[in-house]
Formats: structure tokens, C-alpha cells, sequence
């Protein structure tokens, strides 16, 4: 757990909520040891990553059946210290893609997330929050894509013009803001 508290530490926070975040996801990892689990349900850590093609224009997102919305992928690191790999693991299960990678092995957001009380896979899933650490990887475009029936309706490239067209979950548009936020900041700076 050391490694991945001096990951968390290593991330500059982009705003106030990401720095409260960060320091709370710090303490909440230092005194609870089943943080990687799900048997932790008042909270536990989920890896995510925003998926985007080489050019940086367009995402890969999910059509998630819990949420009945588009987003990103990702997922419950059931045990697994190392986020990055279970957000590369989750990009690849969710969507089909085969070739990806990181854009870099340093953590791209920093959220924590209610996640409301659900029933998944018949057993019901109470009030918790998700100690969210995402990544940013890029994909190849031209891999066929594939659905996971147990976990989404559709994926699908989308242009970053297009993402707040589809997103119908409201509580998330500013996490995808602050998102895109920086891909345009990626953007800007990669062309330098």
C-alpha cells in the first residue's frame, strides 16, 4: 500500500476538490486495509481511465447498464495495489480493445464518487463511495469493439465535441469537464 500512497501523493492536484480528495483518500487507505476490496462499503478504490484515440480527438466510451448512461471504463480493483493495470485490464474488458497504453504511468484524475444504492447481479449494493484514481490511455481506433453484456449496452467512439450529448448522468459532467479540460491542455502543449 506504500506504492500506492506515494502515487497518490506524487499527483498535483488540478483544483480544490482533487486536492480535499486526495488527502482523503490518503488517510482513508492509511487506516483501513480492505480498501482494495469491495467488502469495505463505505468505501473502496476503483481504477478508471479515459480512453482516447492517437490524435487525442475522440474517447472511447461504455454504455454502462447500472448508470443507463455513457461514460468512461473502469472498474473495482478486487485486491489488485497496482491501478494502473486494473484500468488498463477494465478499458480492455469493457470495450474490446486489444492495443493500448498508457499516455503515462502518472495518474490523470483523482475523484471521489457516490455511488447510490443498486442491485448487481441480483444482490443488492448499499450507499458507498468510490475512491477514484484514473488514467489516460490511448487506444488503437481501428480494433473492433466489444460489448459486455453483464456490464454495458454499447461502446463507441465519440468526438470530444460530442461527449456532453450523451452523458445523461449529471453528477458526472464535471468530472469529464475537468477531462477534457486537460486533454485540451494535452493537446496544446503536444503540439509545441
Amino acid at each position: 500500500m506504500d506504492d500506492l500512497i506515494t502515487l497518490i501523493k506524487k499527483y498535483q492536484p488540478v483544483n480544490e476538490q482533487e486536492t480535499i480528495d486526495q488527502q482523503v483518500m490518503i488517510d482513508f487507505i492509511s487506516k483501513n486495509t480492505d480498501v482494495l476490496v469491495r467488502d469495505n462499503q463505505v468505501a473502496h478504490l476503483t481504477s478508471s481511465a479515459i480512453v482516447v484515440n492517437e490524435a487525442m480527438d475522440k474517447v472511447l466510451f461504455a454504455y454502462h447498464n447500472i448508470y443507463d448512461s455513457w461514460g468512461w471504463v473502469g472498474g473495482h480493483n478486487d485486491g489488485d495495489d497496482c491501478v494502473l493495470c486494473v484500468a488498463i485490464k477494465e478499458a480492455k474488458e469493457e470495450t474490446g480493445v486489444k492495443h493500448i497504453r498508457p499516455y503515462s504511468e502518472d495518474i490523470f484524475m483523482i475523484d471521489t464518487i457516490h455511488v447510490s444504492n443498486h442491485y448487481k447481479k441480483g444482490a443488492f449494493v448499499p450507499d458507498h463511495l468510490h475512491m477514484n484514481i484514473t488514467f489516460l490511455l490511448i487506444a488503437d481506433e481501428s480494433d473492433e469493439l466489444v460489448i459486455k453484456p453483464d456490464e454495458n449496452q454499447g461502446v463507441k467512439w465519440f468526438k470530444l465535441a460530442e461527449i456532453f450529448e450523451v452523458i445523461s448522468e449529471e453528477r458526472m459532467k464535471p468530472i469529464y469537464q475537468k477531462a477534457l479540460d486537460k486533454l485540451v491542455t494535452l493537446k496544446k502543449y503536444s503540439k509545441l
